[in-house]
């Protein structure tokens, strides 16, 4: 399946539009890496737990949304964008989400 946050695809035709589809994740950070990643606040540096996290959130937002597609008859989605939310101030919660449309191409 192709996926792009561009609103076509380079050399293919679309030619049915499925609709809008979506993959969401809610993932929470826990007290070890928030302790560390405060470490690194202090020191400098990045954060790698961190990253690790979001990294795969992400894929995993990405992988929901290309499932929901093909489950609608798709075969590519256009128009991809993502999205990271922090949930509440305190609680360590964190939403990423990924939305595009639905496409067949040929």
């Amino acid at each position: 399946m192709i996926i792009t946050t561009t609103p076509t695809v380079e050399g293919h035709q679309i030619v049915e539009y499925h609709g809008v589809v979506f993959g969401e994740v809610i993932t929470g950070i826990n007290f070890v890496k928030d302790f560390f990643a405060g470490i690194r606040n202090v020191v400098g540096g990045r954060s790698g737990s961190y990253e690790k996290e979001l990294t795969n959130a992400r894929t995993a937002a990405l992988s929901e949304m290309e499932q929901r597609a093909q489950r609608m008859g798709a075969n590519a989605v256009v128009g991809v964008d993502v999205d990271y939310e922090v949930m509440g101030s305190d609680n360590g919660m964190m939403m990423v989400s990924a939305t595009g449309t639905a496409v067949t191409i040929r």
